[in-house]
C-alpha cells in the first residue's frame, strides 16, 4: 500500500542510469498484470537511445522530460493477441500501472505519458519505432532517479463511493 499511496508523477530525473536488472523487474511487474482471458496482448519497447527519446517531444506536447530521462518503456497492445477485442486498452493500462507502482517501490520516478487514443501521438510513435499495423502504442513511461521530491497526496474521497445504487 505504501508504494501505491506515495506514488507520484515525477518529471525530473538525475543522469544516473537505471540498471538492466531493474528494468527487467519493472517488465516482470508489467507482465504480472491481469488481462482479459489471460491473453496478455502486450509488447514493451525499452528505449535508452537518447536520439529516439529526443524525437518524441516533436509530436507529443507533454513529453519534454524525455530529454533528461535515462530510459523509457513504451507499452503497446497487439490486437492479434486479443481474445476479447477492445480489451487491450484495459490490459495494457493494468500493465502500465504495475510498472508505475514497481518504479515507486524501487525508489525511482516515472510519469505516465498517454498516447492512445490521440491519433497524432499514436502515428508519431508507430512511425518512429516502426510498429506493425496491429500494434498500438498506449503509454510511454519515462523512468529515472528523481531529481524532484513530491510528497504523498491524500486522494481518498468518500463522496465518490456508492453502495449498491448511485
Amino acid at each position: 500500500m505504501k508504494s501505491i499511496l506515495e506514488r507520484r508523477s515525477i518529471r525530473k530525473y538525475t543522469n544516473q542510469a537505471v540498471s538492466e536488472e531493474t528494468i527487467k523487474e519493472l517488465l516482470e511487474a508489467a507482465m504480472s498484470a491481469p488481462s482479459a482471458g489471460n491473453e496478455q496482448p502486450w509488447h514493451f519497447i525499452v528505449i535508452n537511445d537518447h536520439k529516439l527519446l529526443e524525437e518524441i517531444p516533436k509530436f507529443h506536447p507533454y513529453s519534454q522530460m524525455l530529454k533528461e530521462a535515462p530510459v523509457a518503456i513504451l507499452v503497446c497492445g497487439d490486437t492479434r493477441l486479443e481474445k476479447y477485442p477492445g480489451f487491450w486498452v484495459q490490459d495494457c493500462s493494468a500493465a502500465t500501472e504495475n510498472i508505475l507502482i514497481a518504479v515507486a517501490e524501487e525508489g525511482l520516478g516515472a510519469v505516465w505519458l498517454g498516447l492512445y487514443p490521440m491519433q497524432d501521438r499514436v502515428d508519431g510513435i508507430k512511425n518512429l519505432f516502426r510498429l506493425p499495423e496491429e500494434v498500438i502504442p498506449l503509454a510511454l513511461i519515462p523512468i529515472g532517479y528523481p531529481a524532484e521530491e513530491k510528497g504523498a497526496t491524500h486522494r481518498f474521497d468518500q463522496e465518490r463511493i456508492h453502495y449498491n445504487l448511485w
